[in-house]
Order: C-alpha cells, then sequence, then structure tokens
C-alpha cells in the first residue's frame, strides 16, 4: 500500500473511531437529559461511524485471527502504561493540569489490569481455548477493571459498587 493511502485510512480510522465513541457519549447525554429520539440518532450515528472504522482498519490488514488480535491488543495497552501515559502525566504535572493528571493517572491504572486479561487471554488461546474468566467489572466513572466481584469501593476514584457494570 502507498504511504499516503495508508497514513490516510489510519488517519480516516482514528477519526471515525473518535466519532463513534463521541456519539456514544452524547446520546447517554440526551437519553439523561429526556431525549429519547436524539439519543437514538445518536446511537445510529455511532454504529455507521464504526461500521466505517471497522472497514478502514480492515484495509489496513490490521484484523487478524484472534491471537493475533491479543498480541496487538497487549501491545496497545503496554505502549500506554509504559509510553504514553506517563509522558502525558509528567505534561500535565509540569502545566498543572489536575484533572487531566487524575484522568491520566487512572486510564493507565486500568490499562495494567487489561494488559493482564489480555495476556490470561493469550495464554488460553494459544492452547487452542477460550479464556476461563470469571465475571468482569468496570468502574463507570474511571474504568477501572476487576475480575470476581466489583469492590465496595473502586480503589482508583472511590466510586459505590452501584457504578460498577458487569460483563
Amino acid at each position: 500500500m502507498k504511504e499516503m493511502t495508508k497514513n490516510n485510512l489510519q488517519n480516516a480510522f482514528a477519526g471515525e473511531s473518535q466519532a463513534h465513541m463521541k456519539y456514544l457519549i452524547f446520546a447517554e447525554v440526551a437519553e439523561n437529559e429526556g431525549y429519547k429520539n436524539v439519543a437514538r440518532i445518536f446511537r445510529a450515528a455511532a454504529y455507521a461511524e464504526q461500521i466505517h472504522a471497522t472497514n478502514h482498519l480492515k484495509v489496513l490488514g490490521q484484523v487478524g485471527k484472534t491471537e493475533n488480535n491479543i498480541q496487538a491488543a497487549i501491545g496497545g495497552e503496554t505502549f500506554e502504561v509504559d509510553e504514553m501515559y506517563p509522558s502525558y502525566i509528567a505534561v500535565a504535572e509540569l502545566q498543572k493540569e489536575e484533572n487531566a493528571k487524575k484522568s491520566f493517572k487512572r486510564a493507565m491504572e486500568a490499562e495494567k489490569i487489561h494488559a493482564d486479561l489480555y495476556k490470561k487471554a493469550l495464554d488460553a488461546v494459544k492452547q487452542g481455548k477460550d479464556v476461563t474468566v470469571g465475571k468482569i467489572f468496570v468502574c463507570s466513572v474511571c474504568g477501572y477493571t476487576v475480575e470476581g466481584e466489583a469492590p465496595d469501593k473502586c480503589p482508583l476514584c472511590g466510586a459505590g459498587k452501584d457504578k460498577f457494570k458487569e460483563f
């Protein structure tokens, strides 16, 4: 693939991915404000953006078999923990942006857990098995992820057990 087209696909993937998430967030706000049909429009558009992002990623050749996808996920999570978030935190500290620093730190801690879950999944898939995993809970305030039972209080942000969503 020619470099300019590859870069354009990567940029389009990033833009479509961001639009997907933004529209889901907007849908939640609309729903909470009582605008059910506005929320439906946002969710429909978000789904379309997901399709666009998926198609771009496939054309880039970055969607493979599960083992390869898990390895890519581990690489992404590890990069975020080892390089991306530490540098973002350092800049936020220098600029005295406490809310950004807190958001980055919470995300980084959750990414560590995600990487561990992916590593567990990779070990199973390499043996030709599905991973054995218990209930998974995610804090809806900060993204802290836990296997097993939701804690009474989130260790990252202090949110109550009722703020955890089960997967």
